[in-house]
């Protein structure tokens, strides 16, 4: 059962994370960018001519990795866990290289019920470790399904407030962002090597006719439509995202953002899965500097 008190004291403590300018291509490859060649906006982000760094990129860097694994003693049924919510808040543009320190810390811990489930919220700051500058403050919030009712009914921390449903009616604009069938193959080198993602076998044990992408991935390529479509292409200009993951994407799919201005500075989005005509992103949020 999870521990509530040691699970909230949980702190990674100091993480070193150097990346390169290869990295950062790299990241930006994994979300499909550079797939049209001829394309001078995607080339920023793959092309060390005038590279730019994706925003998003602020999620896998200085990771405190499967540390809910690693940590018998919390509890946590690490099987049963699934990414519900993704954010970030830009302090700062993201260096195209640099070495960043991350600290990340257990903020909320909601104890849904027995048989329920239990929702664990973690939150990541990243500093330039050569200015000590705070770059990103990002947010993961955990579906922990195995572990409800560990609070036996005292219900753990109070829950946050929902995410902003997206506006009703036909979104004002879209774009089909593909995704390459070797998608995940390529993005699981910026860090998450999870085996869902790759192996036929592991996916089919979980339910699914074959490898998923991984949800940051459907955040990420989400992040950089954003900033195409609401950025005019300046990934500076982006100061935070948020969505819900509601659905897995498969690798081939091509995905289609759907967005709505909210004032001069914010944007509503979804993404849709256009081959199954299905919502696998919900009630995001991103806000730019106009």
């Amino acid at each position: 059962m999870l521990d509530y008190e040691k699970t909230k004291a949980w702190r990674s403590g100091a993480v070193r994370h150097t990346y390169t300018v290869r990295d950062t291509m790299l990241y930006a490859l994994g979300l499909g960018a550079g797939s049209d060649p001829l394309d001078a906006a995607q080339l920023r982000y793959v092309y060390e001519k005038d590279l730019v760094a994706l925003p998003t990129m602020a999620a896998v860097l200085a990771s405190p990795g499967a540390w809910m694994r690693e940590r018998s003693e919390l509890g946590i049924d690490f099987l049963k866990l699934v990414h519900g919510e993704q954010g970030v808040t830009l302090h700062a543009p993201l260096p195209v290289a640099a070495t960043v320190v991350g600290e990340s810390r257990v903020t909320r811990i909601i104890d849904k019920g027995e048989g329920k489930g239990a929702v664990l919220t973690v939150e990541k700051t990243l500093t330039d470790d050569a200015t000590g500058q705070l770059v990103a403050v990002c947010e993961q919030v955990l579906f922990l399904r195995g572990d409800g009712g560990f609070s036996q009914g005292q219900g753990g921390d109070a829950a946050a407030p929902a995410l902003p449903a997206v506006p009703e009616g036909a979104p004002e604009s879209m774009l089909e962002l593909p995704t390459r069938p070797e998608a995940a193959l390529v993005y699981r080198l910026s860090g998450d090597t999870n085996a869902l993602h790759v192996d036929p076998q592991v996916a089919a044990k979980a339910g699914f006719p074959r490898p998923i992408l991984h949800g940051l991935a459907t955040w990420g390529m989400a992040g950089r439509g954003v900033v195409q479509q609401a950025c005019g292409g300046e990934p500076h200009r982006l100061r935070a995202l948020q969505a819900r993951l509601t659905a897995p994407v498969f690798p081939g799919e091509t995905l289609v953002l759907e967005s709505w201005r909210i004032g001069t500075d914010e944007v509503a989005f979804r993404v849709r899965a256009k081959e199954r005509d299905l919502v696998v992103l919900n009630n995001g949020r991103a806000r730019m500097d106009v």
